[in-house]
């Protein structure tokens, strides 16, 4: 028989619908069972591609012995981590807190007023069996102790980040000496030899390598862009990037980006699209074009709703076994490639032993290879092909809206690096689906499948649609999508905005009141929200007149001035709004016939302090007042703090004055 998962919209809830543990989902009324039944509760938090959650779930969760003790001694609670991440931020905080390793799945034990007193992440179902037995009986026997406990971290997890790490503004915060210091601590960290920073498993952070992008642009240090080819490269040479069908897994479990966990999730893939498209604005290195339309190409074909948003992620398994679908035995490429064999298992290190475990080939190609010629293209297809036929990864096919948004501004990068329609072509097919599906009545959606979620969208969900908005405007001059900009950073203040911290809350003040209300201020392989907003801020700051909105972005990121330039890594999309605040933005104001496209030749160069405006004749925004087209001629006017330079009437004179310093 079901349990009463098997109403959610989650496919992560869905896969855990027919356990025989009692699960419910987190509600109001599982709530109150626990206060009711003054039992413990167990909340156990995953998500649908999460390879030990797999693993947990047929060792655990599905064995009727230890069931049986989980129904008995506690009130049971699934959640899909990416359906509610203010849940899982709590819990995650509370067990580092607790002096261990985050990671998922992840087991938190609650008091029945939500309070932490014990949790881990995977436990093998013996230590999970006895774990369920200790925890029952000390919550009977040393109840006060526990409560005592609980309240103790409860009060650690309702302190503030910002009172930990946050300071009064340095009075000269924005100087390119601590931009060049975070420079410094990132070259300590690389690893010079795989790219990345120096540790395994090793992740992708993509933040890291655009921010030092915008370094490079502003110092002319070549090491800074060398460290990011070199990474872009090596990421992609091994098992972190899909050799026959394109797109990244999460992440290398080793330092090499040789086995990855095996997983595809769209929020990595939509970040690498910018930094790619990026770096071969830079480079115009032919590989990183390559990177680009085939991990569109996967997006499209194994990702890609029928009417334009994109999916949460695919698993790592298949057929109960990690990696199985894109690994490869001997004998498959044997069966596949005939006589091409020996070429192919060479360019690719395939050898009859394998060369990852049990006997399986991961596809390895050296670093400086040149794209695969006409024999190694073909071997490709006929491999896609065939594995088209295996058993396919679970897809977890909800539709989340900051992911979304995020690959709108990937697509967005890709059209200015390549100027290919196809990519602006996608990116507003999927805002287009965020529209009609995840916005409503004046509120923003956290996720849908069929339906959007009752889950209001975080603030995550509107800084990253927000930003999506932002970078439309600027590669079709549609001014509709700057007035959506400005009306949700509008809805975000008044919902989100704490005026005693001047930061942002994750969830709005109409949420669900949780037992910490927090504010994500740490940059990871996905930016913090608050740093995403701060920067909207400062753009739209700009783009709108806005002074207050930049002047507020602006103490946001002096009151963090400090661990930004000492904690790169886990600021760096902070470091981005620092960098662009030392530097200062230029606006770029192009008015007259010619203004669609003197913008495309404009955005083919790598201008990241560049924000773009245009009209063919006239624009209510304050930033084109007195800049027109002269004599039928189209005007380009390069400003930067409300003062502009000669306008000039073609492209080459304007990039000059932008890149002039």
């Amino acid at each position: 028989m079901p349990n009463a998962l098997i109403h959610s919209t989650s496919p992560y809830l869905l896969q855990h619908a027919h356990n025989p543990v009692h699960w419910q989902e987190w509600s109001k009324e599982a709530l109150a069972m626990a206060k009711d039944q003054d039992k413990p509760i167990l909340v156990s938090i995953g998500y649908s591609s999460c390879h030990w959650c797999h693993v947990m779930e047929r060792e655990s969760f599905e064995n009727n012995e230890i069931a049986k003790v989980m129904n008995e001694s506690f009130v049971c609670i699934k959640v899909d981590r990416e359906e509610r991440p203010d849940i899982d931020h709590i819990y995650m905080e509370a067990v580092q807190a607790m002096g261990m390793n985050g990671g998922w799945p992840l087991n938190v034990f609650l008091t029945p007023d939500q309070k932490p007193f014990y949790g881990g992440t995977y436990f093998p179902p013996q230590n999970w069996a006895r774990l369920l037995v200790q925890i029952a009986a000390t919550f009977q026997s040393k109840r006060n102790e526990i409560n005592q406990s609980a309240n103790e971290l409860a009060g650690h997890l309702q302190t503030s980040d910002l009172q930990r790490f946050a300071a009064a503004p340095e009075e000269q915060a924005f100087v390119r000496a601590k931009l060049n210091q975070q420079f410094e601590i990132l070259q300590r960290k690389f690893d010079a030899r795989w790219g990345g920073i120096e540790k395994a498993p090793k992740f992708v952070m993509p933040t890291v390598w655009l921010w030092l992008l915008r370094y490079h642009f502003l110092s002319g240090d070549k090491t800074s862009v060398e460290m990011v080819t070199t990474t872009l490269k090596q990421m992609t040479r091994a098992g972190l990037y899909d050799q026959v069908g394109g797109g990244f897994s999460r992440y290398s479990v080793d330092s090499e980006w040789f086995a990855p966990h095996f997983e595809k999730m769209l929020y990595d893939n939509a970040q690498l699209l910018s930094l790619y498209a990026e770096a071969y604005a830079i480079t115009k290195d032919e590989k990183f074009k390559s990177v680009v339309y085939e991990t569109v190409g996967w997006l499209t074909r194994e990702m890609m709703h029928a009417d334009g948003g994109f999916y949460s992620a695919l698993d790592a398994d298949s057929e109960g076994v990690e990696g199985k679908f894109y690994t490869w035995t001997w004998e498959e490429l044997e069966h596949v490639l005939g006589d091409n064999l020996s070429r192919v298992a060479e360019y690719f290190h395939c050898t009859p032993q394998g060369n990852w475990e049990h006997g399986m080939n991961i596809l390895v190609k050296e670093i400086d290879q040149p794209e695969g010629d006409e024999q190694i293209r073909k071997a490709k297809e006929k491999m896609a092909a065939y594995r088209e036929k295996k058993i396919r990864p679970q897809l977890d096919d909800k539709i989340i809206t900051g992911w979304n948004a995020m690959t709108v501004q990937g697509l967005v990068d890709c059209y200015k690096s390549f100027a290919d329609e196809k990519f602006l072509t996608l990116a507003l097919k999927s805002i287009s689906f965020l529209e009609t599906n995840l916005i409503h009545d004046g509120k923003v959606y956290r996720a849908f499948k069929n339906k959007h979620s009752n889950t209001e969208g975080f603030l995550e969900d509107y800084a990253f649609l927000i930003q999506a908005y932002t970078a439309l405007y600027q590669v079709t001059f549609e001014e509709e999508f700057l007035g959506k900009a400005r009306r949700w950073t509008e809805y975000v203040m008044d919902n989100f905005f704490d005026m005693k911290e001047n930061f942002f809350h994750f969830s709005s003040q109409s949420a669900e009141q949780l037992i910490a209300k927090k504010k994500e201020v740490f940059d990871n392989v996905i930016s913090s929200s608050n740093s995403v907003m701060a920067r909207n801020l400062f753009r739209l700051g700009l783009l709108l007149d806005r002074e207050e909105w930049k002047s507020i972005a602006t103490e946001m990121a002096a009151r963090l001035a400090s661990i930004i330039s000492t904690e790169p890594v886990y600021m760096s999309n902070w470091a981005m709004l620092f960098s662009e605040i030392t530097n200062g933005l230029h606006e770029v104001v192009i008015v007259g016939e010619k203004a669609d496209a003197f913008r495309r030749e404009i955005h083919q160069h790598y201008l990241p302090f560049a924000l773009t405006l245009g009209a063919k004749e006239k624009s209510s925004l304050p930033l084109f007042e007195g800049r027109e087209a002269k004599d039928d001629k189209t005007m380009i006017y390069v400003c930067r703090n409300k003062t502009c330079q000669l306008p000039v009437d073609n492209v080459n004179p304007a990039i000059q004055q932008i890149i002039s310093r």
